[in-house]
């Protein structure tokens, strides 16, 4: 019995245009888009044989109607996945596709699966988030959790309180930073942005090239008179906001050993990850303890850390994890390509996306050998993974 621990490989990840909720996809089922990221990732990597996939794991925040139907096995069956292929769904809020990831990375590493697919997918034009949700009134009525964890905005004004010298023009200027970069990024991120067809009742069918929610000229003072609808007075903004978002994500994944067998590329190689619980009512702190924790485990320190995918939900939640870390407001190793509020946050599908990202990164800096994907969770999480990038040549 082989009982050694097997190296872990992003081989590829794919994600839809993102589009703003009401619009571009506000007519498209949640599950052809997560199903045109998996075709897309077949269609990408032909050496593999769709049957040698052993799992997909596929995760939506609102697991109701198109986003429900344990959507793993569904959409495997609609993209074309032989029968044998098993899938689930799975939910962890916003690090849902993240968690999909490090769930399926872990039977690969203990040899009980040798590639699979995991992603993430959310219609919020038709699923916003707490549809359908009953939550348990003892949560309020026992004063588990304060009302105000319920509602993300909300968590985002009191980690202003938390941190006073957070202030409104630092998540202002932070914002104003993220649409430029991704502005100036656009030609490196649509590589792994497939096309998506798209059907208005108004304006018959398109197909969607790109994503629709990014605006390259915002600026401090337009921020500056944005309104603040989560309190009077208050600091946070939807310039400062990651905007309702529909999209999907998907990656394939597999052991170093059957990556070579097949001539699958290598991305990144996974290091380790870890989830930590921090108070609902400041829920953007998570990625703090989560990073710690997982820097901790692989033996690293934030010093080895040479780039950061960290999930925009809010500039504050952002700002947090730098003060903390000591790392400046305009760091070039923090989300060079802009983030999430620029180009959106389709909830569960967010984690592939950040890794994505990453791995384009890696590539053109072969001088960097750490990396980490992070982000706070709905309810107090916070989850981060740590890459090796394959490319290192060592530092300059």
């Amino acid at each position: 019995m082989n009982d050694t621990i097997r190296d872990v490989v992003f081989v590829d990840g794919v994600r839809t245009p993102f589009g703003k909720a009401g619009k571009l996809f506000e007519e498209t089922r949640a599950d052809d888009l997560i199903i045109r990221c998996i075709r897309t990732l077949l269609r990408r990597n032909p050496g593999l044989p769709p049957e040698r996939v052993d799992e997909v794991a596929l995760a939506a925040t609102t697991q109701i109607g198109d986003q429900g139907l344990t959507l793993g096995r569904t959409a495997a069956l609609l993209a074309g996945l032989p029968r044998s292929v098993p899938g689930y769904s799975i939910d962890r809020m916003c690090a849902g596709a993240m968690t999909a990831v490090t769930s399926v990375s872990s039977a690969i590493a203990a040899r009980q699966y040798d590639i699979a697919i995991a992603g993430g997918v959310e219609s919020m034009s038709n699923h916003p988030m707490g549809e359908g949700v009953d939550p348990n009134p003892r949560i309020i009525a026992e004063r588990l959790v304060d009302p105000d964890a319920l509602q993300m905005g909300y968590t985002a004004e009191n980690l202003h309180d938390l941190y006073p010298h957070l202030t409104k023009e630092r998540a202002d200027a932070y914002a104003v930073r993220t649409q430029q970069r991704y502005a100036a990024a656009v030609d490196q991120l649509s590589a792994d942005i497939t096309t998506m067809a798209a059907r208005s009742a108004d304006d018959g069918w398109t197909v969607a090239t790109g994503d629709e929610l990014p605006r390259p000229g915002t600026s401090m003072e337009g921020l500056a008179n944005l309104r603040t609808p989560f309190r009077p007075h208050g600091r946070v903004t939807a310039g400062t906001s990651s905007p309702n978002t529909d999209g999907a994500t998907a990656c394939l994944l597999a052991d170093a050993e059957t990556a070579a067998e097949l001539g699958l590329p290598v991305a990144m190689r996974m290091v380790g990850f870890a989830f930590a619980g921090v108070d609902p009512e400041t829920m953007g702190v998570g990625p703090i303890p989560s990073t710690e924790k997982a820097l901790a485990r692989a033996g690293l320190t934030i010093d080895d850390i040479g780039l950061f995918e960290i999930n925009e939900a809010f500039a504050v939640q952002v700002l947090a994890f730098l003060d903390h870390f000591k790392i400046a407001d305009d760091d070039p190793r923090v989300n060079p390509w802009g983030g999430a509020i620029a180009m959106g946050h389709p909830l569960a599908s967010s984690g592939v996306r950040l890794m994505t990202q990453l791995a384009r990164e890696f590539a053109v800096h072969p001088e960097v050998r750490y990396g980490i994907t992070t982000m706070c969770v709905g309810l107090g999480q916070g989850g981060t993974v740590i890459w090796e990038n394959p490319n290192f040549k060592g530092a300059k």
